[in-house]
């Protein structure tokens, strides 16, 4: 980051740049036209509408995990517009049936509840599935195959007398993983649902591959797609959230303070516990730019957030020079799960929204301030 950038903009901010989101899309769409299926934007990693007009070229879609998301999709995105939700809330479905195009349901006490209506309304049903079928390590929090899961239904609570009410069946089971993981998963679902699939018009694979990853098998995704397109005659989606906007994404920080208890501590203008929760939640340890692991480099400090939160801290990073006041500090692939997860906690400002344009240009596109802090509250 050079410092006329830093003098444009007030830090911290999110900086999303369309040359490395257009290349996640161009490997989409290719693996879409290959495969022949649809791939969908999973808003809930990735909800900047700003984006949406040049989204909309490359992916059929959005998915959505209630009213808010799905009216955002239906309104700035456009295409089809899926929505899933653990259990829906009746006050809010038959607005829901003004935006949604599929709508997949948990359980099959949901089905018998909701499913006539919008059948009757013109939607899509479908009936989400769990396989039992985790290859997840570590992440509990988000393996929706873990034992007691909430999510979707088992083979042994599937009723068969509500097939006449379903189009479709969708899982999701995966987070951040290869292709290997999907084909341990559909060998699962076909061994335990396969025979339904006979009978329906599309089958979901959910979320969760990390296609646009360099390392990712999409052969060996466009053959497993075809496998069922071909075997069970059923269009199949896809609906990444983290493949959109892998690597596309900054948080630009700067240091206020450096302070020292056993080792260097650098206290950063962003939080984790705010603007990046999932360094938390997961945990993980983002990317910084320009850093490398503690003691690969000749300055170790550990980056901090300025909460009253002690735990608020993103992580132990190794610099060429030591940090002071003043520097920025740059996390990488920050557009995913952070911006849709934002906090006012501690009354921090939540993190300007800055685009970056193939030709480098830089643009202010959202500025939040007390108001946006006060307005969500009583």
């Amino acid at each position: 980051m050079a410092g006329a950038e830093k003098k444009s903009f007030s830090t911290p901010y999110f900086l999303v740049d369309e040359k490395r989101l257009v290349k996640n899309l161009e490997r989409l769409k290719q693996v879409s036209e290959a495969a022949g299926c649809k791939i969908l934007l999973a808003q809930k990693a990735f909800s900047m509408f700003y984006t949406y007009s040049l989204l909309r070229n490359y992916l059929a879609g959005t998915t959505a995990s209630g009213l808010y998301e799905a009216r955002l999709g239906k309104e700035e995105f456009g295409g089809e517009t899926h929505v899933f939700s653990p259990a829906y809330r009746e006050e809010e479905f038959e607005e829901l049936l003004q935006y949604a195009d599929h709508m997949v349901f948990n359980s099959p006490n949901q089905v018998r509840r909701y499913a006539k209506r919008a059948k009757e309304a013109g939607k899509a049903v479908g009936l989400r599935i769990n396989p039992q079928c985790s290859t997840q390590e570590g992440h509990d929090i988000y393996d929706p195959c873990a034992p007691f899961s909430r999510l979707g239904t088992t083979l042994e609570n599937f009723d068969e007398e509500l097939l006449p009410l379903l189009d479709g069946l969708h899982f999701h089971t995966l987070c951040e993983q290869g292709a290997d993981a999907l084909e341990i998963t559909l060998k699962a679902v076909e061994e335990k649902f396969g025979k339904y699939l006979y009978g329906m018009k599309w089958l979901n694979l959910g979320g969760g591959h990390h296609i646009t990853r360099e390392d990712y098998d999409t052969d060996a995704l466009i053959r497993m797609v075809k496998h069922l397109r071909e075997t069970y005659k059923v269009e199949v989606y896809l609906e990444p959230g983290e493949a959109v906007v892998l690597q596309a994404g900054f948080l630009v920080s700067e240091v206020l303070e450096v302070v020292h208890n056993g080792m260097d501590i650098a206290l950063l203008d962003t939080s984790a516990a705010c603007h990046m929760p999932d360094v938390l939640e997961m945990p993980y340890r983002p990317p910084v730019k320009d850093s490398g692991l503690p003691g690969e480099k000749a300055y170790t400090v550990r980056l901090a957030g300025p909460t009253c939160l002690a735990g608020d801290v993103i992580g132990d990073y190794s610099f060429d020079a030591p940090l002071k006041e003043g520097d920025l500090v740059v996390l990488e692939d920050m557009a995913l799960y952070t911006m849709v997860k934002t906090n006012t906690f501690n009354g921090m400002a939540l993190p300007d929204i800055v685009w970056r344009s193939q030709d480098g240009e830089m643009k202010l596109v959202k500025s939040f301030g007390y108001e946006d802090f006060k307005n969500r509250l009583s």
